[in-house]
């Protein structure tokens, strides 16, 4: 016997059909990324207070569920705080819909936008310099298909500084190979911008062309990497990817390569060397596709405390490490602790 939808079903079928691809235009990464939210939601409220997606109602989507779903996400997952705050913005943003949507539930809405964003260590920028990408550019076997096709993702990458979405879907008329040469690439909130080509990539891009017949005008519309099934890549195979080729040049010199790295510390290799090399700010972050040159200034700063740290380095092994004064000045101390004994003047 058919059971009607619950009303949290309901509305989360109206939340992306409708809301988030007709009336915020969302982008189908947007969509993608809230989707897996979405996804995890359900998981943990089957697995931890045991009821399946089909019994959930807007009931359960409370603040206290909602909040312990991000703490689980951290705990069992081990999902950053920055994903932690992802998935805060997905549930927000539901919630933002159900209170238009059913003003009755409008109070049980405001409490899960009540819910704060973490704040997460502040941390390094993870990065990668001009020797780790050489070796991680010499990994892929370019005497097989595979390997010029792999070998040419990650030049892209470091070139272009593009993200990974916007890598997956380029298609073959987005290269454009006469002056200036660009490839036109759709990142955040559908924006579109023309990235150059560097000389580096050029050979390569068009020998890649001809040998996947990709020239003719018939294939304009096709996606410019294909997956082994011929299929568009997807982010996970990207991420595949590159962390093979990553595992290999480690094997060779691990000392090269921090903790962690993934596509996005390729996006952060380029910009760090861009700073390096007196880039000025603003073109950086237009080539990154930054809203805001805030959010580039990050890589300048990052390059600030990484001098810090090599001339505090440098200068240790000139300057001798001096005990200061204070600890051995029977006279500072004791001025000191007469500070606190009520005898001050």
């Amino acid at each position: 016997m058919h059971k009607n939808p619950t009303d949290f079903a309901w509305l989360l079928n109206k939340y992306f059909r409708t809301y988030l691809t007709n009336q915020r235009g969302a982008s189908s990464g947007t969509i993608t990324s809230y989707r897996h939210a979405f996804r995890y939601f359900l998981e943990f409220m089957t697995s931890e207070k045991k009821l399946i997606p089909e019994m959930i109602e807007m009931k359960d989507f409370c603040k206290k569920n909602v909040s312990e779903y991000l703490d689980w996400q951290e705990s069992c997952k081990g999902c950053s705080s920055s994903t932690r705050n992802q998935r805060l913005a997905v549930m927000r943003s539901f919630a933002t819909f159900v209170k238009f949507e059913r003003p009755e539930l409008l109070s049980e809405c405001m409490q899960v936008l009540s819910l704060r964003f973490k704040k997460g260590p502040s941390g390094e920028i993870s990065y990668m310099k001009k020797a780790a990408m050489k070796l991680l550019l010499e990994q892929p076997d370019r005497n097989t298909r595979k390997g010029r096709r792999d070998h040419l993702m990650l030049s892209l990458f470091y070139t272009t500084g593009i993200r990974v979405s916007e890598l997956t879907n380029i298609r073959v008329k987005d290269i454009s190979l006469v002056e200036p040469k660009t490839v036109r690439v759709t990142g955040k909130g559908s924006k579109v911008r023309y990235v150059p080509l560097l000389k580096q990539v050029l050979v390569p891009l068009r020998g890649y062309l001809k040998e996947h017949s990709l020239n003719g005008p018939e294939h304009l519309d096709e996606f410019l990497f294909l997956n082994h099934l011929g299929t568009q890549f997807t982010r996970q195979g990207v991420y595949q990817v590159v962390n093979n080729y990553v595992s290999k040049a480690r094997e060779i010199d691990r000392s090269l390569f921090p903790d962690k790295v993934g596509c996005h510390t390729i996006r952060h290799s380029l910009a760090m060397e861009l700073v390096n090399s007196g880039v000025d700010l603003i073109y950086i972050r237009d080539l990154l596709g930054h809203v805001s040159v805030q959010t580039t200034e990050l890589y300048a700063k990052a390059e600030t405390s990484a001098r810090r740290k090599a001339i505090e380095s440098a200068a240790s092994t000139l300057v001798p490490e001096e005990e200061p004064r204070w600890e051995n000045d029977r006279t500072i101390i004791a001025w000191l602790n007469s500070l606190t004994s009520g005898n001050i003047m």
